[in-house]
Parts: C-alpha cells; structure tokens; sequence
C-alpha cells in the first residue's frame, strides 16, 4: 500500500488538479484496495478485473484485448499483486501501452520472492530486468523498476513505473 500511495502523491505532485483517469488493472478487494488512494475530485477511477467483486466496476471478457476500452484514452494505469497471477503477461502489457494516452503513466508492482499463492493462478516472481523488459516489449520508458529487498515482509515487490 505505501508504495502505491507515493505514487499517487507523485501524481497529485505531477499534475496538480488535473482530470485524471485512472485504470485499475486486478481491481477486486480481496486483501485491500487501491480505490482510497485514486479517488481524488477531478481523477476518474475504474476497477477492471476478470470476475465480478467488490470494487471491480467493469469485468474485461479477455485479459489481453481489452476491447471495452478505447486505444489512447486513458491517463493513468495501476495495477498490485495481479501480475503474477496473469499467464501471459507481455499481452497484458501491450494492452497497458495500448490504452494509455501519450505521456500517460503505468505502475505495476508485483512480487519479486513469496510463497504459490494461486487466484486462480501463480506464474511469476518479476525482477527490476522482467519490468524493464515488460515495458520496452510494449514500447513504454521506463521512470524506475525496484525490488525493495529491506521490505520485512515476504514478498519483496517489485515496482516498475513507466510512460508512453
């Protein structure tokens, strides 16, 4: 959660009180949400994920076309812990690059180390490199990728943060 709330600060630092829209990519409140964090005046949050739930405001029927979204029409991209459940995530991140307007902006944290955890599936521990190569395979710059390796926790995430 911190690390997703420096990023929204940096946002409000960024742009001020611009309109934002802002995707959540593996919306659904299992363990927590994001919502609180991008629910400013002015941002315009919207909860995708594959299955209905709680805090999910639009199920996507393929996870690699995202067809009820337009090309170039969204400012802001997020997306926690979902990641490593999605099977072909190069897909997943070209349809980021795809929806995100010039200058727009993606952050993806996912873990780096833990224990399976499937919903419904496990696939991936990403390092720094696996951001950066995810974000040059769909054409985006990337600002940062780090692994908080002194996080106490189990997981040890890994944060990319990257433009169009």
């Amino acid at each position: 959660m911190l690390k997703m709330a420096a990023f929204a600060a940096s946002l409000r630092q960024q742009y001020g009180q611009a309109e934002l829209s802002i995707l959540d990519l593996g919306s659904q409140d299992v363990n927590g949400s994001y919502k609180e964090l991008f629910t400013k005046p002015g941002w315009h949050y919207l909860g995708l994920d594959m299955a209905p739930g709680k805090n999910v405001d639009l199920v996507l029927a393929d996870p690699y076309n995202w067809t009820e979204i337009p090309s170039a029409s969204v400012d802001i991209v997020i997306s926690g812990q979902a990641f490593e459940h999605i099977e072909f995530i190069w897909l997943t991140i070209q349809e980021i690059a795809r929806v995100l307007k010039p200058g727009g902006q993606t952050c993806i944290l996912a873990p780096s180390a833990g224990g399976e955890h499937k919903y419904p599936v496990d696939c991936w521990r990403i390092y720094p490199d696996g951001m950066r190569a995810l974000a040059k395979y769909a054409g985006l710059t990337v600002v940062s990728a780090v692994t908080d390796w002194a996080d106490a926790g189990e997981w040890k995430n890994t944060m990319l943060v990257a433009s169009k």
